[in-house]
């Protein structure tokens, strides 16, 4: 077998050579909105594919001095909530223009390592998710130059800018839910330690139970899993008078409650365990769950946090902006009929 030949690299002077024309139009044929006849586009696009040209990204951007690259950071991959919310990002960036460097991190703490690599590819902008930033991370994109935007999250200091659902004010919905539906034994199962999301939904949640006047019966906290849904479900549902409702920081561990709660325990649900979670991942709704969850607005995130990277990236050194978006509780046959509250 001969070895296989490796050919020249084709350049745009090979094919504006070939199509007759000057290399600048060469370079607007393949520049959106570029400036340039239809004759003479169809002309370049033709030498193009008879040589196999592909524009030169990297080079590109140098000479315009933009990348058009947008970073992604994110933690739990796999995490459903987050996997759509990964498609969103990445189809509404590439619509406007903008190609997306993802960046898989295996824990939050990973982040200060992350985004100086990050900042070394010229990246116009950052979108955390799963994560915060320290000070000094964020001293570092500011002097940089790049727009960073938290997407359901924010620093305690409110000094990144940042888009998230009203956590809190999902909590207290949830809590009454449960209250309207006559349940008097509630247990919680939080998030990650250092959540902002788990923070707010557990604020909200006992707040809502307090000024009613009840308190948890029980609380123990997962890693956001199935798997930490299931192990909590043991410690909560092995006592001996077990609670008659629990609330779940996410989906994906509610998911983990239900399967423990009727799989190895028999528990009818919702008839003598009401069972909640939130984001509404899609098996929330498959039949075999059909839990009831509060709704994140994935869409009206994703938009918020695009429009305001774009707004940053315009005007560097602007007023930081902390906008919160609303979510909705969905009733399914995971709890007892509930009142449905306005949104």
């Amino acid at each position: 077998m001969k070895d296989r030949q490796i050919k020249k690299r084709v350049s745009s002077i090979d094919v504006a050579r070939l199509a007759g024309v000057s290399q600048s139009s060469v370079s607007r044929t393949f520049t959106p909105n570029g400036s340039i006849s239809e004759k003479t586009k169809n002309k370049v696009l033709a030498a193009a594919e008879r040589l196999g040209y592909h524009p030169n990204f990297i080079a590109k951007s140098l000479i315009q001095q933009s990348t058009k690259l947008i970073a992604i950071v994110m933690v739990r991959f796999e995490n459903p909530f987050y996997s759509i919310v990964l498609g969103r990002f990445t189809q509404k960036l590439e619509k406007i223009g903008y190609s997306t460097l993802i960046w898989n991190i295996t824990h939050a703490r990973e982040i200060e390592q992350t985004l100086p690599m990050a900042l070394q590819y010229q990246v116009e902008g950052i979108i955390i998710t799963s994560a915060t930033l320290s000070s000094k991370m964020v001293d570092s994109c500011v002097q940089s130059g790049t727009a960073v935007v938290l997407f359901n999250r924010y620093t305690s200091g409110g000094n990144v800018d940042a888009v998230y659902c009203d956590s809190v004010r999902g909590g207290r919905i949830v809590a009454d839910a449960l209250l309207d539906s006559g349940h008097k034994r509630i247990a919680l199962v939080l998030g990650e330690e250092g959540s902002s999301t788990s923070r707010d939904r557990e604020t909200g949640f006992t707040e809502g139970l307090q000024e009613r006047g009840h308190e948890l019966w029980a609380r123990t906290r997962g890693d956001y899993s199935f798997e930490s849904g299931y192990e909590a479900a043991k410690e909560i549902l092995g006592k001996n008078k077990k609670p008659d409702a629990i609330f779940c920081a996410n989906d994906l561990m509610a998911l983990g409650v239900l399967d423990y709660a009727r799989g190895k325990l028999g528990i009818r649900v919702p008839e003598n365990l009401s069972i909640v979670g939130f984001d509404d991942i899609p098996m929330a709704s498959w039949p075999g769950y059909s839990l009831t969850t509060f709704r994140q607005p994935i869409d009206k995130l994703v938009d918020a946090t695009i429009e305001r990277l774009l707004t940053a990236m315009k005007s560097p050194g602007a007023d930081t902006v902390i906008k919160k978006i609303q979510g909705t509780l969905i009733q399914r046959g995971s709890s007892k009929p509930v009142r449905t509250l306005d949104h």
